[in-house]
Order: C-alpha cells, then structure tokens, then sequence
C-alpha cells in the first residue's frame, strides 16, 4: 500500500528507470556535458539535449533552445525577476503564490521599488477573469497550479485577457500532472520542477523564456563554448546555462519523461474521495469550487484539533504521510483564511491505487471521529 502522501514537496516514489539511469551516469558514462569530444561525451551531451527536446514537446515549447535546465523552479523565477525590466515598477500576481514568488518580489519591493497586487480572484483562489483590469502592469505572475489546495488556474484565458503584457506562469506543480502548451497559450515565461508530478530527481528544473526578451543571466560563467571570450555566449541554451549542469539528474528526469506510469487511480476516484471526504462534518476542506479546476492536490483542517495534532495521528496510527503548516505559500493562506497554523495537505501521484485513496478517506474519517 501506498501511505506517501506528500507529492507536493517531491514525488515518490519514481519510475525504476529514474535510478538506474542517474547510477549509468555515474558508474558508466561520466562524462561533461558540452565541452569535450570523444565517445562518452558526445553521449552525455545527445542525453542532455533529449532531456530537453523531451521537456520542450512536453511543453508546447516550438524552439526547445530556450528552454534552459536549471536547479529547481525558484532559480528560474529569479532568473526572470531579477533581470526584468520593471519601467512601470508593477506586477500582478494571483492570491495563491508561493514564496518562491513571493521572497523575489519582497527584495525587489526593498531594493527598486517594484509593488505587486492581487489579480482579482473568488472565494477559492481561482483568478476571476470577467474583472481583470490591466493598467501600466510589466508582468502578470501565476501559479498554474495551488500548492495549497490544487486550484489550476485559466492560463489561456488570461493570457487573452493581459494581450501584451507578459506572462511568467510557475508550472512547479502542474508540469506533469496536467497539460501545458506554451505556444498557443501564449505563455512568455515558464518556469518547472523535474522532481514533482515530472517524477525526475531533485536538483532538476528548467526555464523557457520567448525569444520576444533577452534577459541577462542570474548567472556568468564557463559554458563550453566561445571559451575564447570573457563574455557569455549570446546563443541559447549557453547563454542561461553557466557552468556544468546536474547531469546525474537530468539523466534521471529524461528516464522519467520516457518511462512515464500509468495511473492506478483513475479521475472519477479522486472525485469521489473529495466528495466523501467534504461529508465530514468535523473537517474543512480546502479545493477548487469547480471540480473541472481541481488537480489532484488538497487541504484539510479539522475543526478543534491542529493541524500538527491531526497529521500526527494519521501517521502514528494509520501511517499516512503528508505535510503540515504553510507549505511556503502564506499569502495563499491567509486568502484562505487557513493563517497562521496552515492545514494538512495531501497529493496524489500515479502510484496511488483506488484502494489506497479508500484507506486515506477511512483513516481521516476514524481520525476525525476519534475525540478532540
């Protein structure tokens, strides 16, 4: 039985060829990406780029070249934040951000002024795109999906709504789980994680930016290429990718990207746990209004029991492992109305099974039911 709840914070477990690919790595080819030429580094680097070629289809990215690896997703909103060109010194952004989001825009607020507001948004968090009003705004930010409680957010029909105002749309938690098309969605910027609903290793992200901006990099350094200059390559992906990449994980996360399971649930399942579960009269639950907008990703708080006391219980007693607290999103929280203790969280992977999502609803319900 599958008792891993905490998907949102990393995905377990992975694909078995996730593992084996990062060990062939390390224990066969070895090589350096980019910057040397002989059988095993030609290898390395053919790997890397199906990496990327794969993440770019995945996408909807037309020009894979701009989609450059990069740690995590918070390096690349850093990337974008730090380097933009702020003339209006305002930013949108949705009421669910998290502070990945958040943190960047708080030292920009300090160091150059820029002021960010809330996109207008019902009662769930979902951006409520009838009252949108965009005036001298540089860029719209949004969270595609809730790290709180799953909500996806309209990407395509905000984007119509913003027209030429850029968009940087965080997929850290909706790259894998539901689909993304940069290119008719109009998408400028979007930044991804490969060891979330991706099922890749951590350490692993990526950033495609349009070709319509050329933004300096956060970081200058060696690339393997027009080593002969003291200035960074202008050509992309080098132009982003200073220094020698994660390529144990990107290995791991090409592995992934081919060798994607099957689900063991189907939808009509989780529908259906979210449903017995809100019959609960001791707990709240904190998900999308619309089904349609849900991921697979959701909050609970009991009524008289904390959140730490409640999540506790459901590991000391039935094993269920989840988070607890403000999963580094407060705004998110305090729209919710969850501030300050958070709530519990819970998301699914392909890994669950039916009778897995059926042993979560009994435990939370004997937990509920079971005192204060």
């Amino acid at each position: 039985m599958n008792l891993y709840f905490d998907n949102g914070a990393t995905s377990f477990p992975k694909p078995p060829e996730v593992s084996k690919a990062v060990a062939r790595y390390l224990d066969v080819d070895g090589a350096p990406y980019g910057r040397s030429f002989y059988e095993k580094a030609f290898t390395v680097s053919s790997i890397v780029e199906e990496c990327r070629d794969q993440l770019a289809s995945f996408c909807s990215i037309p020009n894979p070249e701009r989609l450059t690896f990069t740690p995590n997703a918070t390096f690349g909103i850093n990337s974008v934040l730090k380097n933009f060109n702020f003339k209006h010194k305002k930013v949108l952004i949705s009421p669910l951000e998290h502070n990945s989001v958040m943190r960047p825009l708080e030292y920009l607020r300090k160091r150059d002024g820029v002021q960010f507001e809330y996109l207008p948004a019902k009662k769930d968090g979902l951006i409520d795109i009838d009252r949108i009003k965009v005036d001298k705004c540089d860029l719209v930010i949004i969270s595609h999906m809730s790290n709180v409680n799953g909500v996806i957010q309209p990407i395509k029909e905000l984007k119509k709504i913003i027209g030429e105002t850029p968009i940087l749309v965080d997929a850290a938690q909706s790259c894998g789980h539901v689909t993304i098309d940069v290119n008719s969605w109009g998408i400028d910027f979007l930044v991804l994680t490969g060891h979330k609903s991706l099922l890749g290793p951590t350490g692993t992200g990526a950033l495609y930016s349009s070709d319509k901006y050329n933004l300096e990099p956060l970081l200058h350094g060696g690339t393997g290429s027009n080593s002969e200059s003291i200035s960074m390559p202008q050509e992309y992906p080098d132009f982003f990718e200073a220094g020698t990449p994660n390529i144990a994980g990107i290995y791991g996360l090409n592995a992934a990207l081919k060798n994607r399971p099957e689900p063991l649930h189907d939808r009509s399942s989780f529908c259906n746990l979210l449903k017995k579960l809100s019959s609960i009269d001791s707990i709240e639950i904190y998900s999308a209004d619309d089904i349609a907008r849900q991921g697979e990703l959701f909050s609970i708080k009991h009524k008289e029991k904390s959140p730490s006391t409640f999540a506790f219980e459901l590991y000391n007693i039935y094993g269920i492992q989840t988070r607890v607290g403000l999963h580094c999103a407060p705004v998110a929280h305090k729209y919710l109305k969850t501030s300050p203790e958070g709530t519990i969280r819970f998301a699914l992977s392909p890994y669950h099974s039916g009778n897995d999502l059926d042993y979560l609803y009994s435990s939370i319900k004997s937990c509920s039911n079971n005192g204060k």
